[in-house]
Order: structure tokens, then sequence, then C-alpha cells
């Protein structure tokens, strides 16, 4: 399997296990890999007035760094014009949120070993 294929599957398999930890924490799921011209979010999710914009990042156990270093400045400010661009899509009377879940893959990469969930991990100000 190629690098970027297997990069593409472990992304998958930390998104799914994001949405399905959002799902029994009681979020509605709206859109996953929601894509516009800016970018793209990976889920869209509500719950208690809160409109939550999350970026998956998913690295194994062994990485060097937290998965959550992968969302840069320049990652950011394409999350915020997409959610900017969704938002005038589909208006809600929630409190839009950015938040980032860390992945953790066991060594392998074939299951999740553990997920850190970080709310509000920045502003729309980037």
């Amino acid at each position: 399997m190629s690098k970027v294929s297997e990069a593409l599957r472990r992304g998958a398999l930390g998104e799914a296990y994001t949405a399905r930890q959002l799902t029994r924490s009681g979020y509605e799921i709206l859109a996953r890999n929601y894509r516009c011209p800016y970018g793209e979010i990976d889920i869209i999710a509500c719950r208690d007035g809160i409109l939550a914009f999350v970026e998956v990042k998913t690295r194994s156990k062994t990485a060097w760094y937290s998965p959550g270093t992968a969302v840069t400045a320049s990652k950011r400010q394409k999350l915020i014009c997409t959610a900017q661009w969704y938002l005038e899509r589909f208006p809600r009377q929630l409190q839009p949120r950015f938040d980032v879940a860390e992945v953790y893959l066991e060594d392998g990469g074939a299951a999740v070993e553990h997920m850190r969930y970080l709310e509000n991990a920045f502003d729309a100000k980037g």
C-alpha cells in the first residue's frame, strides 16, 4: 500500500472513530468531509446550542509530535473560511466552535488506542 493510501486509510479510521464518539456523547452529526472552494471540514456536529466544526488528526502513538500540531495557522484559516461558507448556506441559531480531535492509533495502525478531544481549540481569529 502506498504512503498516500495508507495515510488516507488512517485518516478515515480516525474520522469514523471520532464521529462514533461524538454520537455517543450526544452530538448530532450534520456533515462529514464537508467541502467547499476554501477547503474541507472533517466533521460538523451540534449539541446543546453548539455547532462544532471538528478537525480530526490521526497519528501513530509513537509519532514524535501531537497530532494537533498539524493544525497550523494556514489550516486554521482554511477551516474558518470553510465554516463561514457553511454558515452562509446553512444558517443556524447555534454558537460555532472549532474543535480538534487527536486520534492515536495502536502500533501497526489497525485500531484506535485513544483520542484526545480539544473543545474550542482555536477561535475564529485563527
